[in-house]
């Protein structure tokens, strides 16, 4: 899809404002949805996913299967609400052996697990919007001894609210982030600067696993 368009800084594929979402992303839905909704701490609109199964309900990008996004850039970026229930989120990529890869992110399992193709990883959410920052390189090779060419595919379960996904070619801090691509908190009474959304940049170990993916 991207690539052959010039890569550098930010490239968005999902902005929850504006006509057409999800104009680039495909959507499988049984016993859930997929909708836009007001989300009453940022006072704007975002994307909701939710499901009773975390497998049976996701969006997904590129549409077509065989497909692929083609971006280089090594950081995947997402803004996220944190809607206490389960929650996963899958990127393929492309390696320099010529592999395709995929890494599974959850909040419900309690241990890294690599295998050839896929490798499992469990991510603490805090309460409220986060802003996961996922190194693609750096997971790529520490997982498969492998240099990350290009992300491939991304699918994103319920349940959760997005506000915003992106790739970037490094990570910049808040002051160096284009407006647009910030989310703000409207201010409390006892607050003189605006709230942003709590950043993980690093997956760590839950205490306990209770629920597997039933694909």
């Amino acid at each position: 899809m991207f690539r052959n368009t010039h890569q550098s800084g930010f490239l968005s594929i999902l902005y929850s404002i504006g006509s057409r979402p999800l104009a680039i992303w495909g959507q499988k839905v049984r016993n859930g949805h997929v909708k836009r909704v007001s989300d009453n701490e940022v006072k704007s609109l975002v994307l909701e996913i939710g499901g009773t199964n975390v497998a049976t309900t996701y969006i997904f990008c590129p549409v077509d299967e065989k497909g692929s996004l083609g971006i280089r850039l090594p950081f995947l970026v997402m803004i996220i609400k944190n809607m206490k229930k389960y929650f996963t989120f899958e990127i393929t990529i492309l390696d320099d052996k010529d592999m395709r890869r995929r890494f599974r992110v959850s909040n419900y399992q309690s241990t890294t697990r690599v295998r050839p193709f896929q490798c499992s990883m469990p991510i603490g959410l805090n309460s409220g919007w986060n802003q996961i920052q996922f190194n693609l390189a750096d997971f790529t090779r520490r997982a498969y001894g492998s240099n990350f060419l290009e992300a491939v595919r991304i699918q994103i379960h319920a349940n959760c609210r997005i506000r915003r996904i992106y790739f970037s070619d490094r990570l910049y801090s808040e002051d160096e982030l284009p407006a647009e691509f910030k989310l703000y908190m409207p201010l409390s009474k006892n607050e003189d600067q605006p709230k942003s959304p709590k950043k993980i940049s690093t997956l760590r170990k839950k205490k306990t696993a209770t629920k597997s993916e039933d694909n």
